[in-house]
């Protein structure tokens, strides 16, 4: 079966506007068009099994078939099927959920904030940052700082936030106030000789010195996520954090840990702000909170925050900012499902158990004559291709070669995902067993071999 050709890839093509997608591409090709899940396995239209080697977008923690969230969503559907929080009123579920959020929170978390998506909570964290300065009467206090590659979302704040060209490039952003700072990546960055930790505290130096170009009174918050994601898988280099939030407390920054991605597992604890050692006034999550099942994201801030908030709010006679889906009960019924099953299966321990099994396949490969680092911590990471292992250099981005990775690592039958760089990512659900990793390390490997020889064919290596 051609599936480009399938009645459904057409109608795909002539109805729906692809996010992040290359539109003209996916015209020409057609879409992969998924018809259902099972477990870590996901099916295309035509019965071809795939394993999910990115857990759909980082974030089908429990796979694509646990009964249990469908159940918890229906029995919610039926009690009450909506309500919002506006004006003091609350659906009893994310009530429940709030409080099971702020027990499981890096010390330090005193109140939760609802939202949909992981845009939407940074956005919220945006907002949160100048109205915080505001109340406190410091409303020069606004600009914002990520690093570049950073991903943080695509509403206009999070999308200023973000750190990539085609968050940026013809949307008329990064808009004012939103500023960036190096890339903490020390395999590609350090000076020769230069120790993870002296590369940290460069970094935390170039940190401290925008800072004091801008003004420290004139910035707000320092935004990071404790794994860079859409950017690179990139792990932190040793004390990295520790130096950074050193200069931000000398400041006053905010530290504001974006865990959309890393949040609930899957660096081997609940959050990657545990596994690094960051201790954020306002944190984000998303998608593992519900596995994916349904949108919902959270806000997490500090009671020092929550205080100026109450405050102001009882100033001004309302906290004004928030969404109708808010708190919304169905998706607050499966995160609270969710959660239940991550204690009950203990998938912290079986992150950890499982983690070495990528770890040690992806790294099995950084002698192939295409990797030049192989990288992650538990159940994430990432080979980054290059043309020139001694000097680092890319492959012209032109040629595609990532991308034709992940065709061929589809065609094999898994899934992966290409990154800005030829950086192909790996990060399957939190239940994947040992021997499914060795699957799609078996697929990713052959696929990387198939475009070896492509690449060597085609005169790009």
């Amino acid at each position: 079966m051609d599936l480009s050709d399938s009645a459904a890839a057409r109608r795909d093509l002539a109805f729906h506007l692809h996010p992040s997608t290359n539109l003209a591409l996916v015209q020409a090709e057609g879409p992969l068009v998924i018809s259902r899940g099972e477990g870590v396995y996901v099916y295309d239209e035509a019965g071809r099994r795939y394993i999910e080697g990115m857990a759909g977008l980082w974030c089908a923690g429990l796979g694509f078939s646990e009964k249990r969230l469908a159940e918890a969503a229906y029995r919610q559907m039926l009690s009450l099927p909506f309500y919002h929080s506006f004006s003091g009123k609350v659906p009893a579920i994310a009530t429940e959920l709030a409080e099971k959020l702020i027990g499981v929170a890096p010390e330090g978390m005193a109140r939760v904030f609802f939202a949909n998506s992981g845009s939407e909570a940074n956005d919220s964290a945006v907002k949160l940052a100048w109205y915080y300065n505001n109340a406190l009467g410091r409303p020069e206090k606004k600009k914002l700082i990520s690093r570049r590659k950073a991903y943080h979302g695509v509403t206009v704040a999070s999308a200023s936030l973000t750190g990539l060209a085609f968050a940026h490039s013809d949307w008329d952003l990064p808009a004012p106030r939103f500023l960036h700072t190096e890339t903490p990546h020390h395999w590609r960055a350090a000076l020769p000789g230069e120790s993870e930790e002296a590369y940290a505290q460069r970094l935390a130096d170039e940190l401290e010195r925008l800072i004091l170009a801008e003004g420290p009174d004139t910035v707000a918050a320092f935004f990071a996520e404790p794994v860079m994601g859409a950017g690179g898988v990139l792990v932190p280099p040793a004390t990295y954090f520790e130096r950074v939030q050193q200069v931000l407390a000398k400041y006053d920054v905010l530290m504001i840990a974006d865990e959309v991605i890393c949040g609930f597992g899957r660096t081997g604890n609940m959050f990657g702000s545990q596994t690094f050692g960051i201790r954020p006034d306002v944190l984000t999550c998303a998608k593992m909170m519900t596995s994916g099942y349904q949108p919902m994201s959270a806000m997490m801030v500090s009671q020092r925050i929550y205080s100026v908030l109450e405050d102001q709010s009882r100033k001004l006679g309302v906290f004004g900012h928030g969404f109708t889906y808010s708190g919304h009960p169905v998706p607050a019924a499966v995160a609270l499902e969710t959660l239940a099953i991550y204690e009950e299966r203990d998938l912290l321990a079986h992150v950890r158990r499982v983690a070495p099994v990528l770890q040690d396949g992806l790294r099995a490969m950084a002698d192939h004559p295409m990797v030049g680092e192989a990288r992650g911590v538990g159940l994430i990471g990432a080979w980054e291709l290059v043309r020139d292992k001694a000097t680092k250099a890319g492959f012209d981005p032109k040629a595609a070669v990532g991308a034709q990775l992940v065709k061929n690592a589809q065609r094999r039958g898994a899934i992966v995902r290409v990154l800005p760089g030829d950086i192909i990512a790996f990060s399957p659900p939190l239940v994947i067993e040992e021997h499914e990793l060795r699957e799609l390390l078996a697929h990713a490997t052959a696929a990387l071999d198939d475009t070896w020889q492509w690449a060597k064919a085609s005169g790009l290596a």
